[in-house]
């Protein structure tokens, strides 16, 4: 049980456990001395270290100088690992709710302001995460053909993956497969996640090299997470008052334009992949990217909320809309939507 290890021996455990997980080597009290902050003497570490041997955690393989885990030493590293993981998993889930309910109605609400202050149509997306890292991956056993793969990315985004297998792993395995992935991909983006890391994690999952591999297709999708996209929209029928977009023809497109939303996705993806430091774009007539709207002018903005998450608002009006107002409007939503979230 942990409760036989101080903090001390504990820290010294999880160091050789990490360190022979990444190497494959014995691991010396020299080795550990530089790997922990625990500022102590190789003579103090091989005094715990021989206490650790002595309470079964760790081995000594043949004649080397060095130690490695013994499977008790796994169990008592992976149990304490998935415990503080399970708690975290549970918070995350609990804030992320909470969030996204708040989320949905904040932008719907700043959907309608807009388009009542401008007497236009609004558009606001969801935040998209970009960027991100793989913050901790947890394997479980659902059944016998059946895991679950639960990955946290930065932004706290939790995707659940339910993997379908010829045959599920046993606990003990599964265990060891949520320390292989998580020593090699945790921290990582998708950039850094190559080929070679892929096929070594493969080689060392051996007959469960196939769910390995689905399980990083997983982390791709989290990571990339843009199939979570929503578009929130206000004041459809504000720019049908103007006589110019009053067409009826051009009206009809218009608001299917406004009820499907793909195309205002386009709108979407161009304006975040601007990299202009205000954040401001305006597209008038035949310059807009989506073609129902070359009678229009789109003023958009990019907004950021932190740790990654950037997202659009936009008004739509007539070519003789109020530029200045609008961009002022858009600029002063700009900051309140900063000092909301910095208020959270």
């Amino acid at each position: 049980m942990q409760s036989e290890l101080d903090e001390r021996k504990m820290k010294i455990l999880q160091a050789i456990i990490r360190n022979y997980l990444e190497t494959g080597e014995p691991v010396g009290s020299r080795t550990i001395s530089k790997y922990t902050d625990l500022n102590l003497s190789s003579a103090t570490i091989r005094n715990e270290m021989a206490d650790l041997e002595e309470l079964g955690y760790i081995i000594q393989p043949h004649t080397s100088a060095g130690r490695i885990p013994s499977d008790k030493g796994y169990r008592l590293y992976v149990d304490s690992m998935l415990e503080e993981k399970d708690r975290e998993v549970a918070d995350l889930k609990e804030l992320l709710v909470e969030k996204e309910d708040k989320m949905e109605h904040l932008l719907q609400q700043v959907a309608k302001v807009l388009a009542v202050n401008t007497n236009y149509a609004a558009m606001i997306s969801s935040p998209l995460y970009h960027g991100n890292k793989l913050k901790f991956i947890q394997l479980s056993r659902v059944d016998e053909h059946q895991v679950l793969a639960v990955i946290v990315v930065e932004g706290n985004v939790i995707k659940n993956t339910m993997l379908h297998v010829d045959e599920a792993p046993d606990q003990e395995t599964m265990l060891k497969l949520n320390i292989l992935l998580n020593t090699h991909l945790n921290g990582k983006s998708m950039d850094e996640i190559n080929l070679g890391t892929i096929a070594n994690l493969k080689q060392q999952a051996g007959i469960h090299s196939s769910m390995v591999g689905e399980i990083i297709d997983a982390v791709a999708e989290a990571i990339q997470a843009d199939e979570d996209l929503e578009i929130y929209t206000s004041g459809t029928n504000n720019i049908l008052k103007y006589p110019e977009l009053a067409d009826k023809e051009l009206a009809g497109q218009l608001i299917t334009t406004f009820e499907e939303k793909q195309a205002l996705n386009q709108i979407v993806q161009e304006t975040l992949a601007d990299e202009n430091s205000t954040g401001i774009q305006v597209y008038i007539g035949d310059e807009t990217p989506v073609q129902t709207m070359k009678d229009c002018s789109i003023v958009t903005a990019t907004y950021e909320l932190g740790e990654g998450m950037k997202g659009t608002v936009g008004i739509i009006g007539p070519k003789r809309m109020d530029y200045d107002r609008v961009v002022g409007i858009l600029k002063n939503l700009m900051s309140q939507l900063d000092t909301l979230y910095k208020k959270k």
